[in-house]
């Protein structure tokens, strides 16, 4: 991929991502943030990890470019501190040492990619790509999830009870036997579930309630 389409690439993806750089060295900071500007990326710099956790909250979909040696935390560990935080955001890391070990442990842990100093900027903007696209995909999947919680919550109890006994693949008249009610109250209940959680098919209501049950879900 060439420089003019990396930067079409990412310009597709909206001017809304941004991309955290932490790197004690000032000089690296100032040429990565002109590369990632060049691309139409917003960026925002630190010189340690203490400093990029004071900020408190990061802006999605976004990307983490981090230094493996730092003062202070390493990288290493400032990317198991915001995995304990079930923090999703991207990494790529940077380093100046050619340590196999190290970038093993660090790719096993999740990053995206492992780029050696110096940093070829065709590199680090196709990793960028990636890892813009991957974090926009989470929060949109983070976001419909949340969407799908709220309308599970306005659920009756009983409600929630037939949707159990529908998503069993059990028919209205099974439903009203085994919850001892009337089968035109199952049909009613029935259709208030798939009004209040717009499904269209019972095929969309067991794949509502896969969704819910995912240990993802934090259901």
């Amino acid at each position: 991929m060439t420089a003019a389409q990396s930067k079409t690439d990412i310009k597709s993806q909206g001017r809304d991502a941004v991309v955290f750089v932490v790197d004690d060295d000032k000089s690296v900071r100032d040429s990565l943030e002109r590369l990632i500007h060049s691309v139409g990326l917003k960026v925002e710099l630190f010189s340690s990890t203490d400093e990029f956790l004071a900020r408190g909250t990061w802006p999605r979909p976004g990307c983490l470019v981090l230094d493996v040696r730092l003062p202070g935390k390493s990288g290493l560990e400032l990317q198991a501190y915001l995995s304990r935080a079930n923090s999703s955001m991207p990494i790529i890391f940077i380093s100046g040492y050619s340590d196999v070990p190290m970038s093993v442990r660090a790719m096993k842990a999740g990053a995206v990619e492992f780029i050696t100093k110096p940093v070829r900027p065709q590199d680090l903007l196709d990793a960028i790509e990636n890892a813009i696209a991957r974090d926009r995909t989470a929060y949109e999947e983070a976001t419909a999830l949340a969407t799908l919680r709220a309308k599970f919550a306005t659920l009756s109890t009983r409600e929630r009870e037939v949707l159990n006994e529908v998503t069993s693949g059990r028919m209205n008249k099974e439903i009203a036997a085994e919850l001892g009610i009337a089968e035109a109250t199952v049909k009613l209940h029935r259709a208030n579930v798939m009004r209040k959680l717009e499904a269209r098919s019972v095929v969309d209501l067991v794949r509502m309630v896969d969704r819910l049950a995912s240990p993802r879900s934090g259901l």
